[in-house]
């Protein structure tokens, strides 16, 4: 891991509420839920131990590299990656998660839809925790394509599902499950994949059973 902390990547667009216009194209119920119950999942996850799985994914970063956290929740993961020397970019879905998040990092977080997001070949990492798994399995492919988009050659792509085999509303969220044939299914169409990982863990919240299924996808180098 880095000695020292690298000099802060530009800044994005804070995380403050987006116009009503943009806003009313992200408002699904899930993201409504997130609005309206952000300090209590912020509260929830914050401390959650990610340690194990930070270590996977770092290990294939260079040392101060530029991460992005692709639908960064509470800001836990950022933090550690910052504190781990390295430089990272945050975005969040919901703006009143993005806003507490910016408040946790001291740097902004822009509120931004996997949708939305159309960055080229800027990123040594991606982090897509739990985040991925709120898209209707038909949007999956093009979110996919546009993160692996904006990794550079030899970059990595870290997303997580909870494991199971269809889609499901619990509540107001949308959740699209995922085990490794179908998330397969939703890799098939990006190009120059050097490796793929997919592993299974459970829960790190103490009051939760679910099991997880992870992956790791590395980028070929430039030749």
């Amino acid at each position: 891991m880095a000695a020292a902390v690298p000099a802060s990547p530009p800044p994005l667009r804070p995380g403050n509420l987006p116009s009503s216009t943009r806003f009313s194209s992200l408002m699904t119920a899930t993201v409504a839920h997130y609005e309206r119950n952000a300090a209590r999942f912020v509260e929830s996850t914050i401390e959650v131990d990610m340690s194990a799985l930070h270590a996977r994914f770092l290990a294939q970063v260079p040392d101060g590299g530029l991460i992005l956290d692709a639908g960064c929740g509470s800001g836990r993961d950022s933090k550690a990656f910052l504190s781990a020397g390295y430089r990272v970019r945050a975005f969040d879905a919901s703006a009143n998660i993005a806003r507490l998040a910016s408040e946790f990092l001291q740097q902004p977080v822009e509120v931004l839809s996997f949708a939305e997001f159309s960055e080229r070949s800027r990123y040594d990492g991606i982090w897509a925790c739990a985040s991925l798994l709120h898209l209707r399995e038909a949007e999956l492919p093009d979110a996919f394509a546009r993160l692996w988009a904006g990794l550079k050659p030899g970059g990595v792509l870290y997303a997580s599902f909870k494991l199971g085999s269809g889609e499901r509303d619990d509540g107001e969220r949308h959740f699209t499950d995922a085990d490794e044939e179908r998330l397969q299914h939703w890799l098939d169409g990006l190009a120059d994949i050097e490796s793929i990982e997919f592993w299974r863990s459970e829960d790190r919240r103490p009051e939760r059973s679910e099991t997880w299924l992870n992956t790791l996808v590395k980028r070929g180098s430039l030749a």
